[in-house]
C-alpha cells in the first residue's frame, strides 16, 4: 500500500508523514531510502523483507525529485508492486510536475498535497525566518557549525527521524554544489553525506550518532 505526501511545503508534508508513520510503525522496522542510498539499497528494499525478517514500513524520501535517474526509473517501474504489497510504503516528495504527480497518484491509496502559502508580495508566508528543518541546510551552506548543531538537536527533540534530517542535509549539500562557484567544499559534503548511511551500517552505528559525528568533525568544510 502506498501513501503519497508531496508539495512545495515539504516540511508540512514531512510532519504529516511522520505523524502517520508513528501510527503505522508500532513494533515494525522503519526503512528509509533517500537518493543518498544506492540503487542496490533501493532494489533490496523493494524486493521485500524475506521470510524471517521483521515487519517493515518503508519510507521513500525524495527519490523521484532527486538526481539519480536509475533510482527514479526503478521507483516508477515498481509502483504497481508497491501498491499491491502487504507492506506499507510512504513516499515523500517536494513539488512535482503534474504528469509525474498523476502517475504516482494512480497507484497511491492516499495522496496529500501541501503547498506553501504565499505572502502578498509573492514570497513565502514564513518570511525570512529560518524556523523550519531547512534552516539546517542553510546552516550547512554557511559553515555555521553552532547553528547546525543547535538546529539538529532541536529537530531530534521535535521527533524528526535522523534519516530524514540526513536527507535534508544531503539535499542542502547538492543545492550548495549547484549554486557555488567554488565547488570543492560542496563536493566534499555531497560525498561525505552520500557515504554516511553505508559507513554507519559498517560501524554498526545508529544514524543519529553518525550525523553527530559529521557535524562535530568538520561540517564547516575543508
Amino acid at each position: 500500500m502506498l501513501n503519497f505526501f508531496h508539495g512545495s511545503d515539504r516540511e508540512k508534508a514531512r510532519e504529516t508523514l511522520n505523524t502517520a508513520l508513528t501510527k503505522t510503525s508500532k513494533k515494525k522496522q522503519i526503512v528509509r531510502i533517500t537518493d543518498a542510498h544506492t540503487i542496490a539499497d533501493l532494489q533490496t528494499t523493494l524486493q521485500g523483507p524475506g521470510m524471517f525478517a521483521e515487519a517493515r514500513v518503508i519510507v521513500l524520501d525524495g527519490i523521484v525529485g532527486g538526481e539519480n535517474d536509475e533510482m527514479r526509473t526503478m521507483i516508477f517501474d515498481s509502483l504497481q508492486t508497491v501498491r499491491d504489497s502487504d507492506e506499507v510504503f510512504f513516499m515523500l516528495e517536494g513539488a512535482l510536475d503534474a504528469a509525474t504527480r498523476k502517475q504516482i497518484e494512480k497507484y497511491a491509496e492516499k495522496s496529500e498535497k501541501f503547498d506553501a502559502a504565499k505572502s502578498a508580495g509573492g514570497g513565502s508566508a514564513f518570511g525570512g525566518k529560518e524556523n523550519t528543518i531547512f534552516a539546517l541546510a542553510n546552516a550547512l551552506e554557511r559553515g555555521d557549525k553552532k547553528a547546525l548543531w543547535v538546529g539538529y538537536q532541536r529537530e531530534l527533540v521535535k521527533g524528526s527521524a535522523p534519516e530524514a534530517i540526513h536527507g535534508i542535509l544531503f539535499w542542502g549539500a547538492k543545492r550548495m554544489f549547484m549554486n557555488s562557484r567554488s565547488r570543492s567544499r560542496a563536493s566534499s559534503f555531497v560525498a561525505r553525506l552520500a557515504e554516511l548511511p553505508h559507513e554507519a551500517r559498517r560501524r554498526g552505528e545508529e544514524m543519529q550518532y553518525a550525523l553527530e559525528r559529521f557535524i562535530l568533525s568538520g561540517s564547516s568544510g575543508a
